[in-house]
């Protein structure tokens, strides 16, 4: 057998060259005969009562096809919501409202047209009066008696609350030397893809076919089932190349519905394309997730005990994947540490505001967050270094597999190893020495430290209901040529790459003898999508296994063909020879001819050459990493400039060492966004202050410094290919580095935790108000 070519190769993506040639196919490039497009009226209130609509000038106007109200839609089945945790209350949702608005934004009336501009002017000739109302904007104070309701069918605000307890938590408090404590919220964040999100439907009379830019297009085929009434088998969901996600494409949204639905009315193509501010202002937001937390410590040091009180802002329906940020944050507060005893209470909230759901780390960045800080601040209430307090709490090499008090089990993990890597390449005390150096003359040096773990992949367990299964299919071609069918639908990720590698590897071929297809369900019979960081740690296993498959009948059908028996052919640089006779061979290539021949087959071998497979993973992957942040605060302007970042992560064995580099780097930015830049904003009235990107502070290139990367393969049982997820580690411990370390600037100033985002105004603030003495003064 000969070593791996491509597998831990620095391997370019395949797919690139028709991204950066312009031939790429997004849904706003498909311009079929006959189109129309839609175009929504939506709400300017939060919260409102509807008290007329007139649309008959609208429907008159020049080019209009259609005008959609809720009485349109009415007859359609609410869509499915995926995860539901015991007791979430669901509310009657409508993809078009009638009576009531619920929040800015909420689609109102729909308009096709013969072009995108008679559309949006005939939206203008649509006249709604509004009664407005009082709506509930913070999730706290929603939760109050007498706040307005969201839903009065449901009698509160509140959607669910899910609650677990391990240990002796009482005691441990009891018994401590030191309880730390703070409020750590996690503001809402826009996914903010390159390319919004975009819809076009098509209907024969017999087949319906969406094309949707979306992470699963099976999924969506499922739902549009439900909503619309379809079998499956008469709907076909493309998924053509998709400009990014980051977690707010999953599902379908009320625009998608309605799109749909007019295409099936009008029996025209019909498309919709998000517009930038109605990405921002509608399309799910992340985060919205507030903890208050205390961890008891003993006099050495060791953690004995967590509580934490969790709040998330769900908005004013729950779409897909809404409830499962709040319940992942619950379940890994405990992050990489041995803490015997823990209890954890999550509630999430209805309020007059777009919904939040995945954005890339979807729960694990908040549970982080929130551990690290306590962290550092036990650190300090000891008067220890935070290295090592971290240290004399780590989980053991030893200790795995380890089950954390939440019920969840962690596979593999070496974070010592981590740490110490990522402060010999930061050069931790040489950092420390700056940093008095700097704190000497004045100026405000950080150094922030976070050690971190996540979930990668998915598996169905009663705490957290993920699907854990994927498809995979390897069929090789007359010619010799490999065509990988995959149900991971990537959206950025590299899985043409990667699931190549894994195959040429396998069956002795160069990448260009492998083609991958993948997010359209006429081709794929079936798949999860992406998510959750599992498109190679988990749909890259029943490729890589359909891929053995199609080996070992290759190999019996040449030991025919050599009239040797199969034990005694080798597999060796994509030549079928008989061991200790290298001379007496079979390509690949001619295996496969005579595979499809069938004339030479052996008795009861089929003709062809294919394998298909369902993997089911039969647990979380849980990646870790350790970050070294060093950060300056400007007092005059409030800015915080990261003057270094220092990354080691161990995302298992590394199949696609570039790859992932590429996906630290994107999540490491996203991250010290999260940090000191990114909030959507809403007013007390509901209305969203941060709808454009003047508003909404995406990371420019000059705002990530270089960034340091290394890591560290220690690889996980879980699944055969050791391979663990990376696509969302970085917004994972980026955060609680850069606030750690911008924390660890203030020190000498305050004693108080800043709250994310350190933006410059709220940073400014804080440093004018500790130098006037109006908070108390930091070690």
């Amino acid at each position: 057998m000969s070593a791996p070519r491509f597998l831990g190769a620095r391997v370019k993506r395949v797919e690139d060259p028709r991204f950066l040639r312009g031939q790429a196919q997004y849904v706003a490039d498909l311009q079929p005969a006959g189109l129309l497009h839609l175009v929504f009226v939506r709400s300017p209130h939060a919260h409102a009562e509807v008290t007329r609509i007139d649309v008959a000038a609208a429907a008159g106007a020049s080019g209009v096809a259609a005008v959609l109200t809720a009485a349109d839609v009415a007859h359609l089945t609410p869509k499915p919501i995926a995860i539901q945790p015991p007791g979430l209350r669901v509310p009657p949702h409508a993809p078009l409202a009638a009576h009531t608005v619920r929040y800015a934004g909420q689609p109102v009336a729909a308009i096709a047209a013969a072009d995108p501009y008679g559309a949006r002017d005939a939206a203008d000739l649509v006249q709604i009066e509004y009664a407005p109302r009082s709506p509930a904007v913070d999730p706290a104070r929603a939760l109050e008696p007498g706040s307005p309701l969201v839903h009065p069918s449901l009698d509160s605000n509140l959607a669910f609350e899910h609650a677990w307890t391990a240990g002796d938590v009482d005691g441990a408090f009891s018994r401590a030397a030191h309880v730390v404590q703070g409020r750590f919220p996690h503001p809402r964040l826009a996914a903010v893809p390159l390319e919004p999100r975009g819809c076009m439907a098509r209907y024969d009379g017999r087949l319906l076919t969406v094309w949707i830019s979306t992470q699963m297009p099976h999924a969506v085929r499922a739902d549009l089932a439900v909503v619309f009434g379809l079998p499956e088998h008469r709907i076909r969901v493309i998924a053509p190349d998709v400009g990014g996600s980051f977690g707010c494409k999953t599902g379908v949204y009320d625009d998608e519905i309605v799109t749909v639905a007019a295409a099936l009315r009008l029996g025209r193509p019909v498309k919709w394309i998000e517009t930038r501010s109605e990405n921002l202002l509608v399309t799910s937001h992340g985060r919205g997730q507030v903890h208050e937390a205390a961890l008891a410590v003993g006099a050495d040091g060791t953690f004995l005990a967590l509580r934490v009180q969790g709040l998330a802002d769900l908005g004013a329906y729950p779409e897909t994947f809404s409830a499962s940020p709040p319940l992942l944050a619950g379940r890994l507060v405990t992050g990489a540490y041995r803490i015997p005893a823990a209890s954890v209470v999550v509630r999430g909230v209805y309020t007059h505001k777009t919904a939040t759901a995945a954005y890339r780390g979807a729960g694990r960045p908040e549970a982080a967050y929130l551990i690290e800080r306590l962290a550092d601040l036990a650190a300090d209430a000891l008067g220890i270094d935070p290295v090592e307090i971290r240290r004399r709490n780590f989980i053991r090499p030893e200790d795995f597999p380890y089950a954390v008090p939440s019920g969840l089990t962690y596979d593999t993990g070496r974070y010592a190893l981590t740490l110490d890597r990522a402060l010999t390449l930061a050069g931790y005390e040489e950092c420390r020495a700056v940093q008095a150096r700097a704190r000497a003359e004045g100026r405000l040096l950080g150094v922030g430290i976070a050690t971190f773990v996540e979930t990668a992949g998915s598996a169905p367990s009663r705490a957290l209901p993920y699907a854990g299964w994927e498809y995979g299919a390897v069929r090789v071609e007359p010619s010799g040529h490999v065509v990988v069918v995959t149900g991971t639908s990537p959206h950025g990720q590299g899985q043409e790459t990667t699931f190549a590698q894994l195959v040429a590897d396998a069956l002795g071929l160069d990448l260009d003898g492998v083609t991958v297809l993948h997010g359209d369900t006429e081709v794929v019979p079936a798949g999860f999508g992406t998510g959750g960081s599992r498109g190679t740690c988990v749909g890259g296993v029943p490729v890589y296994l359909a891929a053995e498959s199609v080996k070992a009948k290759a190999r019996l059908l040449a030991a025919h063909l050599l009239e040797a028996a199969p034990e005694d052919v080798v597999f060796d640089g994509g030549r079928f020879h008989i061991r200790g006779t290298p001379a007496r061979a079979l390509s690949f290539a001619d295996v496969a001819r005579e595979a499809h021949r069938g004339a030479r087959l052996p008795a009861g071998m089929e003709p062809g050459l294919e394998a298909a497979c369902t993997w089911d993973s039969p647990g979380f992957t849980v990646p870790f990493g350790a970050y070294v942040s060093l950060v300056e605060i400007m007092p005059e302007t409030g800015q915080v400039r990261v003057l270094r970042f220092v990354g080691v992560d161990d995302v298992g064995t590394v199949l696609s060492p570039l790859l992932v580099e590429g996906q630290l780097h994107g999540g490491i930015a996203q991250g010290l966004a999260e940090a000191l830049r990114e909030e959507i904003v809403y007013d007390d009235a509901g209305q969203c202050l941060t709808t454009t990107l003047a508003d909404y502070a995406v990371p420019k290139a000059a705002d990530v410094p270089h960034l340091e990367l290394n890591y560290t393969e220690t690889p996980t049982g879980v699944n055969p290919l050791g391979a663990k997820g990376v696509g969302e580690a970085g917004t994972v411990g980026a955060p609680a580095a850069v606030m750690n370390a911008v924390c660890d600037a203030l020190r000498p100033l305050t004693a108080r935790t800043l709250e994310m985002p350190a933006g410059p105004e709220k940073v400014w603030a804080a440093v004018r108000r500790a130098r006037a003495g109006a908070e108390p003064a930091g070690a």
